[in-house]
């Protein structure tokens, strides 16, 4: 697969924060009369990769839109600072891939997240050095699919490819036009693409133009 740069989704695909999530919602959502009980890890890694009110009604199809996004504010704030601090768990190996591919191609993360939470995974893991740029939903606005064409755009790249590790992503991937790989060790499954099973697989799929 012949690129000049590469895109990736975070949750699934970089590293897995649902366990540090799950205390984030547990503390974000205390005492809340309408919240029965947080959601599970489980739970959590079920709704990865969906845009806020997707998750939200996924989750507690009791609540009124209005109150989800209420809830999901709430918990953002919580969410930024902890994460910060803690982090989540790196897929085996990434560092080492990100370090390789770096000096290839521009690297870059388009994610369906808030403004914060990219910005919160560089903090803890101290990887910001290996990217060119990041865009997500909750500073544009816009779909997947548009911030992966802009992030392109932006960094001047003319075929990329996009890895991630759920049918979402590839249909995102596919609405821009963009090869998709899928992150088979994540949180989904996609059908008819090509794969890795640990991040350390993927330069091996991979020719950069010069």
């Amino acid at each position: 697969m012949i690129c000049d740069g590469v895109i990736f989704d975070l949750d699934g695909t970089l590293w897995d924060s649902s366990e540090s999530l799950t205390d984030v919602w547990r503390l974000a959502l205390a005492g809340e009369p309408d919240i029965p009980r947080p959601p599970t890890t489980e739970e959590l890694q079920s709704v990865m990769g969906m845009t806020a009110p997707q998750l939200m009604k996924t989750l507690f199809p009791q609540l009124t839109p209005e109150r989800g996004a209420e809830l999901f504010a709430q918990l953002c704030v919580v969410e930024d600072a902890y994460l910060r601090e803690h982090g989540g768990r790196l897929y085996p190996g990434l560092t080492e891939t990100l370090e390789q591919l770096a000096r290839q191609c521009p690297l870059a993360i388009v994610s369906n997240c808030g403004p914060e939470y990219i910005p919160a995974f560089f903090a803890a893991h101290k990887l910001e050095p290996y990217f060119a740029g990041w865009e997500c939903i909750g500073r544009t606005g816009k779909e997947k699919w548009e911030n992966i064409r802009l992030v392109a755009q932006r960094l001047g790249m003319t075929q990329p490819v996009y890895v991630g590790d759920t049918a979402m992503d590839q249909a995102a991937a596919q609405k821009a036009g963009v090869p998709f790989i899928h992150a088979a060790y994540g949180f989904g499954r996609a059908e008819g693409a090509p794969h890795i099973d640990a991040p350390g697989d993927l330069p091996g799929l991979l020719q950069f133009l010069t």
